[in-house]
C-alpha cells in the first residue's frame, strides 16, 4: 500500500513538474548597453500557447514600443523588438526598461542602456531621476504664491500622477511642522507638477519634494522667505521713499542757492561796511587834521593876544595913576 502512495505522488510529480517550469516568466535581451542600428533581441519563457506582451519603457515612463506574441509549445519565446535608431527627442539616450506580461498579469522586467557608446566601464546602467524645485524666494504673508515642480529621468519629463510620482513630498514651516503636499500638488504638463500655497505666518517655508518613478527616487528643496507683506508694497515703499529723497535733494539744491545769494549778500554788506569804515578813518583822519589846525590858530590867536592885553593892562595902570594924582 505504501509503495502505491510513492508510486502515485510520484507520478503527479513527473507529469506537474514540466508544466510548473513551463509556467515560469523569464525574459533577457540579447545586450545590456544598445546603440544606434543595434537590434533589441527578447527571449526567455513563459507559459505555453498564451499571449504575451512585450514592451519598451522610456526614460521617462512612456511605451516607446509594444509587440504582442503567442509563446511556443514548449514555452519558450523570441522576439525581435526593434533596432535601435537614430538619438532623437523620441528615443534620446537613457535608460530603458524592456517589460514582458503574461495573460494572468504576471510582469518581469530588465533594464537596458541607449547610448553612444557600447563599453559597459564608460556607460553604467542606472536610471537617473532628477527632481527641480522652482519656488519664488521672497512672498508675503495670507497671500498665495505658487510653486512648481519639474521630474525628468534621463532628460525626458516623467509622466504620472500626483500620487504616484510625488506622494512623500511635504512642505517644513517655521514653526517647526511637517505639513504632506500630496493632495495639494496638481499636474501641470506630464512631468510638471505645482502647489499653490497661502502662508499664515512670516518666516521661512521649506517645500521637500520627493519624486519616485521606476523603482529611482530623486529629491529636490526649495526655500522661500515669507515677510508681512510682498515685493510690490517693499517696491511701493523704496518709490515713496525716493520721491521723499528727490524733494528733499531739491529743497536742499534751493537752500543751497539761498545760502550762495546770502553769502553774496554778505560779501556786499561786508564790502559796504569796509568802505564806510574807510570813509569814517579817512573823516576821522580830516577831523584829527583840522583839530590840530585849530590847535595851531589857537596858539598863534593867543600869542598875538598877550602883547594888546598886556597894553592895555599898561594904559589901564597909567591912567589910574594919572586920576590918583590929580585928586
Amino acid at each position: 500500500m505504501k509503495l502505491q502512495i510513492i508510486f502515485f505522488v510520484a507520478l503527479l510529480i513527473t507529469v506537474s513538474l514540466p508544466s510548473v517550469f513551463a509556467e515560469e516568466l523569464e525574459i533577457f535581451t540579447n545586450q545590456q548597453i544598445y546603440t544606434t542600428v543595434h537590434p533589441l533581441l527578447v527571449y526567455g519563457n513563459a507559459p505555453p500557447n498564451e499571449p504575451l506582451v512585450v514592451r519598451v519603457f522610456a526614460p521617462n515612463g512612456g511605451i516607446a514600443e509594444f509587440e504582442q506574441i503567442i509563446v511556443s509549445q514548449n514555452g519558450s519565446f523570441d522576439l525581435l523588438l526593434m533596432n535601435w535608431p537614430e538619438s532623437s527627442t523620441s528615443f534620446p539616450y537613457g535608460t530603458y526598461t524592456v517589460e514582458a506580461i503574461t495573460q494572468s498579469g504576471t510582469s518581469k522586467k530588465v533594464d537596458v542602456k541607449f547610448a553612444a557608446s557600447i563599453e559597459l566601464k564608460q556607460v553604467p546602467i542606472e536610471r537617473s531621476i532628477k527632481t527641480e524645485v522652482f519656488a519664488p524666494e521672497i512672498a508675503a504673508a495670507h497671500k498665495p504664491f505658487r510653486v512648481y515642480v519639474q521630474v525628468t529621468s534621463d532628460g525626458l519629463m516623467v509622466s504620472g500622477e500626483v500620487v504616484q510620482v510625488l506622494s512623500s513630498s511635504h512642505l517644513h514651516t517655521p514653526d517647526g511642522k511637517v505639513r504632506s503636499l500630496t493632495r495639494s500638488l496638481e499636474m501641470l504638463h506630464e512631468g510638471l507638477y505645482f502647489v499653490e500655497y497661502t502662508p499664515g505666518i512670516e518666516g521661512t517655508y521649506i517645500f521637500h519634494m520627493v519624486a519616485f518613478s521606476q523603482g529611482t527616487q530623486s529629491h529636490g528643496s526649495a526655500a522661500t522667505l515669507v515677510l508681512g507683506q510682498d515685493i510690490a508694497g517693499l517696491s511701493r515703499q523704496v518709490i515713496t521713499l525716493n520721491e521723499v529723497l528727490t524733494t528733499a535733494s531739491s529743497e536742499l539744491d534751493t537752500l543751497q542757492t539761498d545760502i550762495h545769494g546770502f553769502g553774496s549778500t554778505l560779501e556786499d554788506a561786508s564790502s559796504k561796511i569796509r568802505d564806510s569804515v574807510t570813509q569814517i578813518d579817512t573823516s576821522v583822519s580830516t577831523m584829527s587834521s583840522a583839530v590840530a589846525n585849530i590847535e595851531d590858530a589857537s596858539l598863534q590867536i593867543n600869542s598875538l593876544l598877550f602883547p594888546i592885553v598886556g597894553a592895555i593892562a599898561v594904559i589901564l595902570a597909567l591912567q589910574i595913576t594919572i586920576l590918583a594924582r590929580r585928586r
